[in-house]
């Protein structure tokens, strides 16, 4: 089978982006990660607990795992002989056919010392620190620590128990429903409701303090991490990320989580990166003078674009960067620097420079992290905007963020809003920014 062809069954979602990453027969409702980590010899000891829906009869439950060893299995209680973990793949034979409709819980008991998998994008996952771990996994890195069925369309909801050093601080999504220590070691529990796709489960492990950050005024709940050394730095480099909060709460809705968790390493990051309700910097990004204050701009906007309103395929990669981008240049238009006409009018002329070869709403998944994607996506956004004006663009907005949240979309299905509410002149404007590879007038 050429090394480009969606692989079709249970072994894939389907994905041509990701052929073999997802899986299909069946729906994820929730997992159960119980973890045990060991920070000076980088090894991990997991129990997953995992409550699927079949919605096909299933002979064999595939989940993806790389580079770990798999103990035990159960899958109703029972335990399953049958199971193989190689190639990505953690394949299950029940003792009988799963009938489609069959709601249970899959448990499996694994261990290895994790590590990043190497992939078309980069080394994703797993990955070491200097002292501690992160995990990095757009788009298919999850399966580095847990096994999962890592696509896009996948949400559920999460549990995290991580038993690890006790000096070490452990940050992961959603709300922090306990902490204790027993002896040398320290059990810290998390609880993520909203559904979540599993590239945006995140842990973080380091010797750091927590930080609360100030409310000012807002219902969200804002904390950090942050090493002793960079705390200055980062008082001043976030000082205004409430302000940013209340910004886009104002044009997209309100904040679709409970809280808001700001990760900084002290190790230097190519990229910063989103998780649901967190985001993650490298010491390089926190520079005491505002250097990355767009990146935080943007990571912060995927709160709504992307965690919330997430993709029903890697196809629609846009639909999270173009927007995302996009805020960053709202935000800079509200903090009194470049408006979004002068940054648009900027990017514009820098891509016109640029090849000419790709589709927005399909750009393939070698350049689905283009820079092109990004900056084409908000200029697309913006020629929206000005063919409709403010009022009617964040009402559109709003709603696209209201409608879907905890959901997943499509380009096609934005069209559709854009149509009913805008109609089909604001369908035509977006129309050759998404499907004609030329870089249209601005």
């Amino acid at each position: 089978m050429p090394a480009n062809q969606p692989l079709i069954g249970a072994d894939s979602a389907g994905d041509e982006y990701t052929p073999r990453r997802g899986n299909g027969g069946y729906q994820v409702d929730s997992y159960f990660l119980d973890l045990t980590y060991r920070v000076p010899s980088n090894n991990l000891h997991g129990l997953a607990v995992i409550a699927i829906r079949t919605t096909e009869p299933l002979d064999k439950l595939t989940f993806d795992l790389t580079g770990l060893q798999v103990s035990k299995v159960t899958v109703g209680g029972r335990r399953v002989r049958r199971f193989t973990a190689r190639s990505g793949k953690l394949a299950i034979w029940p003792a009988a056919t799963l009938e489609a409709g069959t709601a249970l819980s899959v448990e499996v008991h694994y261990s290895g010392n994790p590590r990043p998998t190497r992939t078309p994008w980069g080394l994703l996952g797993w990955e070491e620190l200097t002292n501690g771990a992160i995990v990095a996994s757009q788009p298919t890195g999850a399966s580095t620590w847990f096994p999962c069925n890592d696509h896009p369309s996948s949400k559920a909801s999460y549990r995290f128990q991580i038993t690890t050093d006790a000096p070490y601080t452990v940050a992961a999504n959603g709300a922090l429903v306990s902490h204790r220590t027993h002896g040398s070691m320290a059990t810290w529990v998390y609880r993520q409701t909203e559904p979540m796709a599993s590239y945006l489960a995140t842990l973080y492990i380091a010797q750091a303090p927590w930080l609360r950050l100030p409310a000012d005024g807002l219902a969200v709940r804002q904390s950090a991490v942050v090493p002793a050394a960079l705390r200055r730095r980062f008082d001043h480099d976030f000082a205004r990320q409430s302000e940013m909060i209340a910004l886009f709460s104002r044009l997209f809705g309100p904040y679709p989580f409970g809280d808001y968790k700001v990760l900084v390493t002290e190790d230097v990051l190519e990229i910063p990166l989103e998780s649901q309700g967190m985001s993650t910097f490298g010491s390089n990004h926190v520079d005491g003078r505002g250097g990355s204050e767009r990146l935080i701009a943007h990571e912060l906007a995927h709160q709504w674009f992307g965690n919330s309103v997430g993709l029903a395929a890697w196809q629609h990669i846009w639909l999270n960067e173009g927007f995302a981008c996009y805020s960053e240049w709202l935000w800079s238009e509200h903090s009194g620097k470049h408006s979004a006409e002068d940054l648009a009018r900027l990017h514009h002329r820098r891509l016109s420079t640029l090849a000419q070869d790709l589709l927005l709403a399909d750009p393939g998944p070698r350049d689905m992290f283009d820079d092109r994607v990004y900056k084409r996506g908000a200029l697309a956004l913006h020629a929206l905007r000005r063919s409709v004006g403010d009022a009617a663009f964040f009402d559109l907005t709003r709603e696209w963020c209201q409608r879907h949240a905890s959901a997943t979309v499509t380009t096609p299905l934005f069209l559709d809003l854009v149509h009913s509410r805008l109609g089909e002149a604001a369908v035509e404007t977006l129309r050759p920014w998404l499907y004609a590879a030329p870089l249209p007038e601005l």
